[in-house]
Protein backbone atom coordinates (compact mmCIF):
# COMPACT_ATOMS: atom_id res chain seq x y z
CA UNK A 1 0.00 0.00 0.00
CA UNK A 2 1.11 3.44 -1.01
CA UNK A 3 1.38 6.07 1.89
CA UNK A 4 1.53 9.36 1.84
CA UNK A 5 4.64 11.04 0.41
CA UNK A 6 5.78 14.77 -0.41
CA UNK A 7 5.95 13.14 -4.21
CA UNK A 8 2.32 11.78 -3.79
CA UNK A 9 -0.02 13.79 -0.55
CA UNK A 10 -3.56 12.14 0.36
CA UNK A 11 -6.22 13.47 -1.81
CA UNK A 12 -9.99 12.99 -0.47
CA UNK A 13 -12.84 12.44 -2.39
CA UNK A 14 -15.71 12.30 -0.30
CA UNK A 15 -19.14 10.22 -1.25
CA UNK A 16 -22.18 11.04 0.04
CA UNK A 17 -25.43 7.99 -1.13
CA UNK A 18 -28.67 9.36 -1.71
CA UNK A 19 -31.89 7.94 -2.47
CA UNK A 20 -35.15 9.80 -1.09
CA UNK A 21 -36.77 13.52 -1.30
CA UNK A 22 -37.63 13.40 1.89
CA UNK A 23 -33.51 13.89 3.05
CA UNK A 24 -33.41 16.91 0.57
CA UNK A 25 -32.73 19.48 3.73
CA UNK A 26 -30.39 16.65 4.85
CA UNK A 27 -28.57 16.46 2.18
CA UNK A 28 -27.83 19.93 0.88
CA UNK A 29 -26.79 20.31 4.65
CA UNK A 30 -24.52 17.63 4.57
CA UNK A 31 -22.63 18.76 0.93
CA UNK A 32 -22.69 22.20 3.09
CA UNK A 33 -20.85 20.72 5.46
CA UNK A 34 -18.05 19.14 3.14
CA UNK A 35 -17.93 22.23 1.18
CA UNK A 36 -16.34 24.27 4.20
CA UNK A 37 -13.70 22.01 5.84
CA UNK A 38 -10.64 22.90 6.83
CA UNK A 39 -8.52 20.47 4.39
CA UNK A 40 -10.71 21.00 1.00
CA UNK A 41 -12.07 17.95 -0.41
CA UNK A 42 -10.62 16.96 -3.49
CA UNK A 43 -14.07 16.14 -4.92
CA UNK A 44 -17.61 15.83 -3.46
CA UNK A 45 -19.62 13.03 -5.09
CA UNK A 46 -23.56 12.56 -4.45
CA UNK A 47 -24.81 9.13 -5.52
CA UNK A 48 -28.14 9.25 -6.19
CA UNK A 49 -30.21 5.20 -5.57
CA UNK A 50 -31.99 4.63 -8.77
CA UNK A 51 -34.12 7.85 -7.95
CA UNK A 52 -33.66 9.61 -11.49
CA UNK A 53 -35.75 12.26 -10.32
CA UNK A 54 -34.27 13.23 -7.27
CA UNK A 55 -30.73 13.11 -9.57
CA UNK A 56 -32.07 15.33 -12.01
CA UNK A 57 -33.01 17.40 -9.10
CA UNK A 58 -30.16 17.59 -6.69
CA UNK A 59 -27.23 17.99 -10.11
CA UNK A 60 -29.51 21.72 -10.67
CA UNK A 61 -29.32 21.99 -7.27
CA UNK A 62 -25.56 21.10 -6.22
CA UNK A 63 -23.81 22.57 -9.57
CA UNK A 64 -20.41 22.52 -7.62
CA UNK A 65 -20.96 18.91 -6.87
CA UNK A 66 -20.73 15.61 -9.05
CA UNK A 67 -23.92 13.99 -8.79
CA UNK A 68 -24.21 10.68 -10.32
CA UNK A 69 -26.94 8.02 -10.53
CA UNK A 70 -26.15 4.11 -8.56
CA UNK A 71 -24.35 2.16 -11.46
CA UNK A 72 -24.23 -1.04 -9.17
CA UNK A 73 -27.44 -2.74 -7.48
CA UNK A 74 -29.92 -0.83 -5.58
CA UNK A 75 -28.63 0.24 -2.06
CA UNK A 76 -26.17 1.63 0.06
CA UNK A 77 -23.49 -0.94 -0.97
CA UNK A 78 -24.29 -0.13 -4.52
CA UNK A 79 -23.96 3.32 -4.23
CA UNK A 80 -21.12 3.50 -2.17
CA UNK A 81 -19.19 1.05 -4.84
CA UNK A 82 -20.27 3.82 -7.46
CA UNK A 83 -19.03 6.36 -5.79
CA UNK A 84 -15.74 4.79 -5.76
CA UNK A 85 -16.03 3.92 -9.51
CA UNK A 86 -16.20 7.73 -9.67
CA UNK A 87 -14.02 9.12 -7.51
CA UNK A 88 -9.97 10.15 -8.01
CA UNK A 89 -8.74 10.77 -4.42
CA UNK A 90 -6.34 8.20 -3.29
CA UNK A 91 -8.60 8.16 0.02
CA UNK A 92 -12.78 7.87 -0.21
CA UNK A 93 -14.10 8.82 2.38
CA UNK A 94 -18.37 8.43 3.12
CA UNK A 95 -20.53 10.93 4.91
CA UNK A 96 -24.33 9.73 5.64
CA UNK A 97 -27.16 12.36 4.06
CA UNK A 98 -28.54 12.75 6.65
CA UNK A 99 -25.30 13.69 9.03
CA UNK A 100 -23.12 17.35 8.80
CA UNK A 101 -19.68 16.85 9.40
CA UNK A 102 -16.95 19.17 11.97
CA UNK A 103 -15.20 21.73 9.71
CA UNK A 104 -12.20 19.64 10.78
CA UNK A 105 -13.30 16.11 10.07
CA UNK A 106 -11.37 15.63 6.83
CA UNK A 107 -8.31 17.07 8.41
CA UNK A 108 -8.18 14.86 11.24
CA UNK A 109 -8.77 11.63 8.72
CA UNK A 110 -5.81 13.16 6.81
CA UNK A 111 -3.72 13.62 9.44
CA UNK A 112 -4.68 9.80 10.94
CA UNK A 113 -2.84 8.05 8.00
CA UNK A 114 0.63 7.74 9.50
CA UNK A 115 1.89 5.02 7.69
CA UNK A 116 1.04 2.32 4.86
CA UNK A 117 -0.57 0.04 6.77
CA UNK A 118 -3.39 2.07 8.16
CA UNK A 119 -6.04 1.14 5.55
CA UNK A 120 -8.58 3.08 6.58
CA UNK A 121 -9.81 5.75 9.50
CA UNK A 122 -13.59 6.60 11.00
CA UNK A 123 -14.16 8.78 13.25
CA UNK A 124 -16.39 9.76 15.94
CA UNK A 125 -20.60 9.98 15.15
CA UNK A 126 -22.46 11.98 17.66
CA UNK A 127 -26.39 11.82 17.77
CA UNK A 128 -28.70 14.67 16.89
CA UNK A 129 -31.87 14.35 18.87
CA UNK A 130 -34.98 15.98 16.97
CA UNK A 131 -35.81 16.27 20.71
CA UNK A 132 -34.01 15.00 23.15
CA UNK A 133 -32.29 11.78 24.41
CA UNK A 134 -35.16 9.28 25.90
CA UNK A 135 -34.20 8.39 29.56
CA UNK A 136 -34.27 4.96 29.01
CA UNK A 137 -31.84 5.19 26.27
CA UNK A 138 -28.73 3.63 27.41
CA UNK A 139 -25.58 5.30 25.42
CA UNK A 140 -23.71 1.58 24.87
CA UNK A 141 -26.79 1.57 22.32
CA UNK A 142 -26.52 4.59 20.23
CA UNK A 143 -25.06 2.17 17.27
CA UNK A 144 -28.51 1.78 16.90
CA UNK A 145 -28.48 5.30 15.40
CA UNK A 146 -26.19 5.12 13.55
CA UNK A 147 -23.51 6.77 16.09
CA UNK A 148 -20.71 6.37 18.17
CA UNK A 149 -21.36 4.11 21.24
CA UNK A 150 -20.03 4.55 24.69
CA UNK A 151 -17.06 1.94 25.06
CA UNK A 152 -15.66 2.29 21.82
CA UNK A 153 -11.86 3.14 22.43
CA UNK A 154 -9.17 4.99 20.22
CA UNK A 155 -6.76 3.01 18.37
CA UNK A 156 -6.97 0.09 16.00
CA UNK A 157 -10.51 -1.41 15.44
CA UNK A 158 -11.68 -4.32 14.09
CA UNK A 159 -14.40 -2.24 11.58
CA UNK A 160 -15.08 1.14 11.03
CA UNK A 161 -18.74 2.78 11.25
CA UNK A 162 -20.07 3.36 7.33
CA UNK A 163 -21.40 6.34 7.72
CA UNK A 164 -18.09 8.05 9.11
CA UNK A 165 -15.46 6.16 7.33
CA UNK A 166 -12.62 6.56 4.95
CA UNK A 167 -10.27 4.27 2.79
CA UNK A 168 -7.46 4.25 0.80
CA UNK A 169 -8.31 3.47 -2.69
CA UNK A 170 -6.09 0.21 -2.85
CA UNK A 171 -8.37 -1.48 -0.43
CA UNK A 172 -11.20 -2.07 -3.01
CA UNK A 173 -8.32 -3.21 -5.45
CA UNK A 174 -7.25 -5.98 -3.31
CA UNK A 175 -10.74 -6.66 -1.68
CA UNK A 176 -13.46 -5.55 -3.74
CA UNK A 177 -16.46 -3.72 -3.20
CA UNK A 178 -19.27 -3.42 -0.06
CA UNK A 179 -21.49 -6.45 -0.25
CA UNK A 180 -24.10 -5.91 -1.91
CA UNK A 181 -26.12 -9.02 -0.11
CA UNK A 182 -25.37 -7.40 3.25
CA UNK A 183 -26.97 -3.50 4.06
CA UNK A 184 -29.50 -1.50 3.81
CA UNK A 185 -32.03 -0.46 0.38
CA UNK A 186 -34.94 1.51 0.39
CA UNK A 187 -37.23 -1.74 -0.67
CA UNK A 188 -36.42 -3.36 2.57
CA UNK A 189 -38.66 -2.89 5.80
CA UNK A 190 -36.18 -3.87 8.60
CA UNK A 191 -33.39 -1.14 8.88
CA UNK A 192 -30.49 -3.68 8.14
CA UNK A 193 -26.71 -3.28 7.97
CA UNK A 194 -23.10 -4.49 8.79
CA UNK A 195 -21.98 -3.61 4.97
CA UNK A 196 -18.83 -1.93 6.38
CA UNK A 197 -18.43 -4.38 9.15
CA UNK A 198 -18.05 -7.42 6.75
CA UNK A 199 -15.98 -5.22 3.74
CA UNK A 200 -13.44 -4.25 7.01
CA UNK A 201 -12.96 -7.76 7.93
CA UNK A 202 -12.92 -9.20 4.49
CA UNK A 203 -10.19 -6.34 4.04
CA UNK A 204 -8.27 -8.09 7.01
CA UNK A 205 -8.66 -11.30 5.83
CA UNK A 206 -6.92 -10.67 2.45
CA UNK A 207 -4.39 -8.23 4.44
CA UNK A 208 -3.56 -9.26 7.72
CA UNK A 209 -0.99 -6.42 8.44
CA UNK A 210 -3.21 -3.75 7.37
CA UNK A 211 -5.05 -1.50 10.37
CA UNK A 212 -8.54 0.05 10.96
CA UNK A 213 -8.32 3.28 13.21
CA UNK A 214 -10.81 5.34 15.18
CA UNK A 215 -9.54 8.67 14.96
CA UNK A 216 -12.04 10.69 17.58
CA UNK A 217 -11.36 14.02 16.54
CA UNK A 218 -13.28 13.18 13.07
CA UNK A 219 -16.29 13.77 14.45
CA UNK A 220 -20.10 13.96 12.60
CA UNK A 221 -23.45 15.04 13.83
CA UNK A 222 -26.39 12.16 12.87
CA UNK A 223 -29.75 13.23 12.14
CA UNK A 224 -31.99 11.24 15.10
CA UNK A 225 -35.66 11.91 13.86
CA UNK A 226 -38.44 10.97 16.62
CA UNK A 227 -39.20 8.00 14.63
CA UNK A 228 -35.72 6.56 15.61
CA UNK A 229 -36.37 7.66 19.19
CA UNK A 230 -39.16 5.21 20.41
CA UNK A 231 -38.40 1.97 22.12
CA UNK A 232 -40.34 -0.12 19.32
CA UNK A 233 -37.83 1.11 16.82
CA UNK A 234 -34.78 0.43 19.04
CA UNK A 235 -36.18 -3.32 19.47
CA UNK A 236 -36.53 -3.74 15.71
CA UNK A 237 -33.44 -2.01 15.16
CA UNK A 238 -31.69 -4.85 17.50
CA UNK A 239 -33.37 -7.16 15.67
CA UNK A 240 -31.88 -6.38 12.33
CA UNK A 241 -28.89 -6.35 13.47
CA UNK A 242 -28.87 -9.97 14.89
CA UNK A 243 -30.59 -10.59 11.20
CA UNK A 244 -27.05 -8.66 9.64
CA UNK A 245 -24.07 -10.35 11.88
CA UNK A 246 -25.64 -13.68 10.93
CA UNK A 247 -24.99 -12.59 7.19
CA UNK A 248 -21.85 -11.55 8.09
CA UNK A 249 -20.59 -14.56 9.78
CA UNK A 250 -21.56 -16.74 6.97
CA UNK A 251 -19.83 -14.00 4.71
CA UNK A 252 -16.76 -13.77 6.57
CA UNK A 253 -16.73 -17.15 9.20
CA UNK A 254 -17.28 -16.99 12.85
CA UNK A 255 -14.59 -15.85 14.81
CA UNK A 256 -14.11 -12.86 12.89
CA UNK A 257 -17.54 -12.13 12.73
CA UNK A 258 -18.44 -12.00 16.02
CA UNK A 259 -14.65 -11.23 17.60
CA UNK A 260 -16.04 -7.44 18.85
CA UNK A 261 -19.06 -8.69 19.84
CA UNK A 262 -17.91 -10.90 22.53
CA UNK A 263 -16.29 -8.29 23.94
CA UNK A 264 -18.79 -5.78 23.39
CA UNK A 265 -21.53 -7.94 25.10
CA UNK A 266 -18.95 -9.73 28.30
CA UNK A 267 -17.42 -6.20 29.12
CA UNK A 268 -19.14 -2.98 27.81
CA UNK A 269 -23.35 -4.17 28.20
CA UNK A 270 -22.46 -5.53 31.48
CA UNK A 271 -20.63 -2.65 32.74
CA UNK A 272 -23.87 -0.61 31.61
CA UNK A 273 -26.09 -2.46 33.30
CA UNK A 274 -24.69 -2.16 36.55
CA UNK A 275 -23.78 1.62 35.88
CA UNK A 276 -27.66 1.66 35.42
CA UNK A 277 -28.64 -0.26 38.68
CA UNK A 278 -25.68 2.18 40.56
CA UNK A 279 -27.90 5.17 39.34
CA UNK A 280 -31.06 4.32 40.22
CA UNK A 281 -30.14 3.20 43.98
CA UNK A 282 -28.80 6.73 43.89
CA UNK A 283 -31.57 8.03 42.78
CA UNK A 284 -32.16 8.45 39.09
CA UNK A 285 -34.68 6.40 38.30
CA UNK A 286 -33.85 6.40 34.15
CA UNK A 287 -30.57 4.07 35.61
CA UNK A 288 -33.25 0.85 36.09
CA UNK A 289 -34.93 2.03 32.12
CA UNK A 290 -31.54 1.99 31.14
CA UNK A 291 -29.81 -1.03 32.12
CA UNK A 292 -33.47 -2.98 31.22
CA UNK A 293 -33.08 -1.49 27.42
CA UNK A 294 -29.80 -3.23 27.49
CA UNK A 295 -30.84 -6.61 28.49
CA UNK A 296 -33.81 -6.10 26.19
CA UNK A 297 -31.23 -4.78 22.97
CA UNK A 298 -29.18 -7.56 23.84
CA UNK A 299 -32.16 -10.26 23.49
CA UNK A 300 -33.59 -8.49 20.37
CA UNK A 301 -29.80 -8.61 18.64
CA UNK A 302 -29.42 -12.34 19.59
CA UNK A 303 -33.56 -12.99 18.27
CA UNK A 304 -31.86 -11.81 15.34
CA UNK A 305 -28.98 -13.99 14.69
CA UNK A 306 -30.67 -17.12 15.43
CA UNK A 307 -33.37 -16.25 12.87
CA UNK A 308 -30.54 -15.43 10.77
CA UNK A 309 -29.75 -18.86 10.97
CA UNK A 310 -25.95 -18.20 11.29
CA UNK A 311 -23.37 -20.79 11.08
CA UNK A 312 -22.04 -23.06 14.28
CA UNK A 313 -18.19 -23.50 12.92
CA UNK A 314 -15.30 -21.34 11.94
CA UNK A 315 -14.35 -20.08 8.61
CA UNK A 316 -10.81 -20.44 8.30
CA UNK A 317 -9.13 -17.20 7.56
CA UNK A 318 -7.87 -16.34 3.76
CA UNK A 319 -4.38 -14.79 3.71
CA UNK A 320 -3.66 -13.56 0.26
CA UNK A 321 0.24 -14.58 -0.29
Amino acid sequence: MTAATPGRPLTLSVVICAYTFDRWNDVLAAVNSVSNQTVPAAEIVVVVDHNPELHEKLGAALPHVTVVENRKQRGLSGGKDTGVEVTSGNVIAFLDDDAVAHPDWLRHFRDAYTDENIAGVGGTTLPLWESARPRWFPEEFDWVLGCTFTGREPGPVRNLLGGNASFRREVFTVAGGFPSHIGRTSAQRRPLGCEETEFCVRVAQHRPEWRFVFEPRSVIWHRVPAARETFSYFRSRCFAEGLSKAAVTRSVGVSDGLSVERKYTTRTLTRGIARGVGQALRGDRGGIERSGAISVGLFSAAAGYARGGAPLRRRPRMVEA
